[in-house]
């Protein structure tokens, strides 16, 4: 084995590449140790340069192949999220063939004369039920048996969801009805493990902790634009519909037959099966990652993080709020835009521009997630204060808004506006940062949780919704927009620019019981939250010399380590090579 760094390398640069690297250094400070100024001017000149490197070897890319660059987005993004795009496509579906349901069985959906009420409102209910079961579930399953089988889990439970979706039938309306609802029940299952597996695996990718240069500046990005894959579920989900119906019914305009509908939905579900069958054979293909789960982290994950925890599922329950909360508006906005209440493919039309303002909101989440001065925690914040301020002046001035001319223009305004925030904030945000500020063995499960407990809140908005009227809905939504600001500020930390093996490595030492000997920039107050710093104090004990120095001892001790494996290596060989000799000479 040979000594010392390969030739022409000089050890003194290769320890400051490992100790500062330039991603995050000024030579040897901190970026977030830089005074404002010359932190502003480090900050903008990395973005511009890191930009300039990827779009110029995007150009190389495509003078060599054209097609090259869209190849490379869908491997590393759609593949990624098309357990998001199918969760999209199908559960947004619901809302769209309600409107097309209520117009051809009214007798069920609309005045609950063959229907009962209860198992008709149970269609969102079961659906969202679902969801909160899988995404603990199979949280579980990512940290206990390993992230593989927790996504070919989902794959298939989704498969068996969508099955039972294009094939439910009954022998009366009303039992169809009831078959429609449990049929989501399961699709919902495996659409929640898709939560806790998608922005794991994107996040920890092939490599599994975030090594590269690359996972540590775009790390936001890779998993934003997999989770935008839901903005464009619904988007194909919406244009699927709009053509089945026009090939089978002949047109969009009332009245709608009933074959129609029920080929319109029942191909509107088959096709989705295609794309869930390829989710089960992507991951088989894989290595599967066993760890074994971990519950001395979990027991320390609800003692030392307990107000991270707090905070990730209560602003996710404070997101859920708005996020179904604009649904509200679809009523009201779309008795204002049609004239007439059974023109189902209208509708659809402006729902497919009400989704093209969430995928203007998902794709500038992406290009600003990882901006070190805006980033995951700011971009939350001001998220959930604009979905206040919108909620607010809707409630305000509901009587003002809710009619034809000049309100209903204001009305179309806020409708489409508050689409772009919530995804251009914490409808992006709240599903990274679920992930990023736990440790790996425990990752899944917590974001699971999280996840489970946003959908609660989805859960009580669309119960609470049946029993309130417009306006009041829109004065009780907006409050938790002004409470998920509040937690945000308060509970939530500012992983942006943070590596990850730094986080692991502050974990290890509070697993060890050596939480107060760790100096470095995991506990950096850049990266705490406002209760971690003030009332905990633990940004207090940051100190980058007593760090570099640890890290210095740590190195040389992995250093001593290697060696010995190797010698005790070389020992054995040069016995193995004795005894060999000693055989041919006696033979």
């Amino acid at each position: 084995m040979a000594d010392g760094p390969p030739a022409g390398e000089n050890p003194e640069s290769l320890l400051n590449e490992t100790l500062f690297p330039d991603d995050a250094y000024e030579r040897r400070t901190y970026w977030a140790d830089l005074p404002r100024k010359q932190k502003l001017a480090w900050v903008n000149r990395q973005a511009r340069e890191e930009s300039g490197r990827e779009l110029a070897s995007v150009w190389e890319i495509f003078k060599k192949d054209p097609l090259r660059p869209f190849s490379l987005y869908f491997q590393n993004y759609v593949v990624t999220g098309m357990g998001f795009f199918t969760e999209g496509y199908t559960l947004f579906s619901v809302g769209n063939l309600l409107t097309l349901f209520e117009a051809v069985w009214p007798e069920c959906y609309k005045n609950y004369q063959v229907c009962s009420s209860v198992w008709v409102q149970a269609i969102n209910y079961l659906e969202i039920v679902g969801i909160i079961l899988g995404q603990t579930m199979i949280g579980i399953v990512g940290d206990w048996i390993g992230r593989r089988w927790g996504i070919i889990q989902d794959a298939v439970t989704m498969c068996l969801g969508a099955t039972l979706l294009t094939a439910m039938w009954g022998r009366s309306l009303y039992g169809w009805t009831i078959m429609y609802a449990l049929a989501l029940l399961v699709f919902g299952i495996g659409v929640g493990g898709e939560y806790p597996m998608t922005s794991i695996t994107a996040m920890e990718g092939v490599r599994g902790q975030g090594t590269t240069r690359a996972d540590k500046l775009h790390r936001g990005r890779t998993v934003t634009l997999s989770f935008l894959m839901q903005g464009w579920g619904q988007v194909i989900n919406q244009v699927v519909l709009i053509l089945c119906m026009l090939v089978f019914h002949g047109g969009g305009n009332p009245p709608y037959s009933k074959l129609a509908t029920q080929w319109t939905f029942r191909v509107s579900f088959a096709f989705i099966v295609a794309f869930l069958v390829y989710l089960i054979y992507l991951p088989s293909r894989q290595r599967s990652n066993v760890t074994g789960y971990d519950v001395k982290s979990l027991k320390l994950v609800s003692s030392h993080y307990w107000h991270r925890l707090v905070g990730t599922s209560l602003c996710w329950f404070c997101n859920d709020f708005p996020f179904y909360g604009n649904q509200i508006f679809r009523n009201a906005f779309l008795k204002i835009v049609t004239s007439n209440s059974d023109e189902v493919v209208t509708q659809w039309l402006w729902n497919l521009t009400n989704v093209g303002c969430e995928l203007v909101g998902y794709y500038l989440a992406s290009m600003l997630i990882d901006y070190k001065l805006y980033g995951r925690k700011r971009m939350q914040a001001v998220g959930f204060l604009m979905s206040f301020i919108l909620f607010i002046i809707a409630a305000a001035a509901f009587p003002i808004l809710d009619v034809p001319g000049p309100g209903g223009h204001g009305f179309e305004f806020i409708y489409f506006f508050s689409s772009f925030w919530i995804q251009f904030g914490p409808n992006s945000t709240t599903f990274i940062l679920a992930a990023e500020v736990y440790p790996a063995p425990v990752r899944a499960t917590a974001h699971g949780v999280s996840a489970a407990v946003g959908k609660l809140g989805a859960l009580a908005a669309t119960i609470l919704y049946n029993y309130i009227s417009a306006r009041v809905k829109f004065w009780v939504v907006s409050w938790f927009g002004l409470i998920g600001f509040i937690l945000t500020v308060v509970f939530i930390p500012d992983t942006t620019g943070l590596d990850l093996r730094e986080q692991e490595r502050y974990w290890q030492f509070v697993r060890e019981g050596r939480e107060q000997e760790y100096h470095g920039i995991a506990i950096h107050p850049r990266h705490l939250s406002l209760y971690e710093r003030v009332i905990l104090k633990r940004g207090n004990r940051y100190d980058g010399e007593l760090d570099r120095q640890m890290k210095m001892d740590e190195l040389r001790k992995l250093y001593e380590k290697v060696n010995e494996a190797t010698g005790k290596e070389e020992k054995e060989d040069d016995r193995c090579d004795g005894d060999c000799q000693r055989v041919q000479c006696m033979s």
